[in-house]
């Protein structure tokens, strides 16, 4: 089936898909602070923080109808199992919503699939039972399709909320030994959608930057976005004149 040649889109309705990403290493105290405003005064679906920001962000926003995201594991996944359960239940009391873990990649490599199956279905528990929403972070660029076919059908097994395309850190080292990385591609969010069950959900996260970018992975089935360029893309929107009101947007393949 061709995917949508049309998407409908408000000012609010592409605030709510945004998880604005606030997780660079080098980002300061105060850059965390203005950065968490900046959610609030959109009114994003959540602030995406590293585990040492969630209580400053959950004092910050509480109230605000933005939820804190805490990361898990981040961003190579390759913490013990009990760490990341750890780390989850203390970003859940300190105030987080929702959880942003990445999966053992190396484990996933390796087609060490109950190790795999286990860490989510022992994640997923803990998270689930605070009332949370637990999203899975696959780092594509490091997987073939096989790797992300069997996550998927893993997490729709687990009743995983979300299947998350990347951490936006996983840099791959080219043949020139400069690193780089795709992020959420086209090709990859198919996939995920086709092999994902109808209640688990679809993050993209890695090179959505513009209005273009949102239509596209949108009419592809894509419910959140984690995005630093938040600002960037709602001035583009009002731009281009998308309002409170929804109205019919043209999806550019």
């Amino acid at each position: 089936m061709a995917p949508p040649t049309t998407v409908r889109m408000s000012l609010p309705k592409l605030a709510k898909l945004i998880d604005h990403s606030l997780l660079h290493p080098t980002m300061t105290d105060a850059d965390i602070t203005a950065g968490i405003a900046l959610a609030k005064q959109h009114s994003v679906a959540t602030a995406c923080v590293k585990p040492s920001s969630v209580t400053t962000a959950a004092v910050a926003l509480a109230g605000s109808g933005v939820g804190v995201c805490a990361v898990v594991g981040f961003p190579h996944g390759s913490a013990t199992t009990s760490s990341k359960i750890y780390e989850t239940s203390e970003a859940l009391a300190s105030g987080a919503v929702e959880i942003d873990m990445v999966v053992n990649v190396g484990k996933a490599l390796g087609g060490q699939w109950p190790y795999v199956e286990h860490e989510i279905e022992a994640i997923n528990r803990v998270v689930r039972s605070k009332g949370g929403v637990l999203k899975v972070i696959f780092e594509n660029d490091y997987l073939q399709e096989e790797h992300i076919i069997k996550l998927c059908e893993i997490c729709t097994r687990q009743e995983v909320a979300f299947v998350k395309t990347s951490s936006g850190y996983g840099f791959v080292k080219g043949e020139d030994g400069r690193y780089g990385y795709e992020g959420a591609t086209l090709p990859h969010l198919k996939l995920m959608r086709e092999h994902s069950g109808p209640d688990v959900q679809i993050k993209a996260a890695g090179g959505v930057r513009t209005l273009d970018d949102v239509l596209r992975v949108v009419a592809l089935g894509v419910t959140r976005i984690g995005a630093s360029a938040t600002q960037a893309l709602m001035d583009e929107a009002k731009a281009r004149g998308v309002t409170d009101e929804e109205l019919e947007m043209q999806v550019k393949w």
